[in-house]
């Protein structure tokens, strides 16, 4: 899903809302959620997930192409971790393998 499925969906949900009203929420909630982590804050949405930036140090690494090694710089990552509810309503809903 794309940002903009996202308006649509909950503009459809709410259609005492106007879709422009939606789309300033969504963008203003994601804002803020990528000010937060640009600050170096952790970001947890109850039953959804934490979303947290780590350190990645820098490291050795190799060309899958060439075999060729290449060092790769230090750099900050953006960790996404699932919430318990939503780990449950994934695994509910998800067909096991084959």
């Amino acid at each position: 899903m794309i940002r903009s499925d996202l308006v649509i969906r909950i503009a459809e949900q709410n259609p005492h809302l106007y879709a422009k009203d939606v789309e300033a929420v969504v963008d203003a909630i994601l804002d803020r959620i990528g000010a937060a982590l640009v600050d170096g804050d952790r970001v947890e949405l109850r039953g959804f997930g934490t979303f947290e930036v780590r350190y990645r140090e820098a490291r050795s690494a190799r060309n899958p192409r060439t075999g060729q090694a290449v060092e790769v710089e230090a750099r900050t990552a953006i960790h996404f971790r699932p919430g318990k509810a939503m780990r449950v309503q994934l695994n509910a809903t998800a067909s096991g393998p084959g």
